[in-house]
């Protein structure tokens, strides 16, 4: 079985797109392979979303924002963008989704935990697409 890839794309790669990689990947337990970018990567991870996404038990300590490529976009069958507009690659025959999300930047951590959550729920959908049974 030929493993699914999957690159979640936002501006600066410093939360929605991190969450969501973090979360999928955990899901998936090596099933699927994650990438995560940013248009315009930011210094460093939002340090909100490092705490949420901590309180679940997952890392983001080491991570850091990274360059969209456009090797990264022909690589993966599933690109996942959450506001990136017109700075995406757009390849004939791969998957895209927009996920329509509140950016994180400079909100409470309350709010961070409900753009977690939604990203969460949108993340377990797409596993279950991407494995089926």
């Amino acid at each position: 079985m030929i493993t699914p890839e999957v690159l979640f794309v936002c501006v600066h790669n410093a939360g929605r797109s991190q969450m969501a990689a973090a979360l999928l990947d955990h899901h998936a337990a090596g099933r699927v392979t994650v990438r995560s970018a940013g248009s315009a990567p930011a210094e460093s991870i939002n340090p909100a979303v490092v705490e949420v996404i901590a309180e679940l038990g997952l890392d983001l300590s080491r991570e850091f924002p990274k360059p969209l490529t456009t090797e990264a976009v022909h690589a993966a069958d599933v690109v996942v963008t959450m506001g990136c507009g017109d700075a995406c690659p757009v390849f004939p025959g791969k998957r895209y989704l927009d996920w329509q999300l509140d950016d994180p930047a400079g909100q409470d951590a309350d709010a961070v935990r409900r753009i977690r959550d939604e990203i969460d729920r949108r993340v377990r959908a797409l596993l279950a697409e991407l494995l089926p049974g």
